[in-house]
């Protein structure tokens, strides 16, 4: 897929450990031209972590992408309603976001505007983060009989 003029949602949600990789990937397509329309969840827009503070990481975004964050459910379900999209990252997308989007459960910004997007059968890019101890257990426990 050409991403020069595409409008691009991206979604990062509460795996502030891997910004430091991400928001670099949403410079490199606002750079080969795509329009990037960003969006946190409630927790990355509001939360200050170990990894940084959330106005850094906003004033950051918003910066690369010219726009202003979408944080709010209501901003959120606009995205679908108005086309905004062509196609949705969520990135870092962590395992409460994926669970609640495979159980349609829609009570974030993010899980809205997945939906949101979806509404126009448009694809959804979801790149997965977990910790360690967690991918860890579940293959000890994989070998339970």
């Amino acid at each position: 897929m050409e991403i020069k003029n595409k409008k691009i949602g991206f979604v990062l949600t509460g795996a502030f450990g891997a910004y430091s990789k991400t928001i670099p990937k949403i410079k490199e397509l606002v750079k080969k031209g795509s329009e990037v329309i960003p969006i946190m969840s409630f927790n990355s827009y509001n939360l200050d972590t170990k990894f940084g503070k959330a106005s850094d990481f906003i004033d950051e975004i918003q910066k690369i992408t010219g726009k202003e964050i979408i944080h709010t459910i209501q901003d959120a379900e606009n995205i679908g309603l108005k086309r905004l999209t062509d196609i949705m990252i969520v990135a870092p997308c962590t395992g409460n976001t994926m669970s609640k989007l495979a159980y349609d459960i829609i009570d974030t910004s993010s899980t809205m505007a997945v939906k949101s997007h979806l509404r126009n059968d448009l694809p959804v890019v979801i790149a997965p983060i977990t910790n360690n101890g967690l991918s860890r257990k579940c293959f000890e426990y994989s070998h339970i009989t």
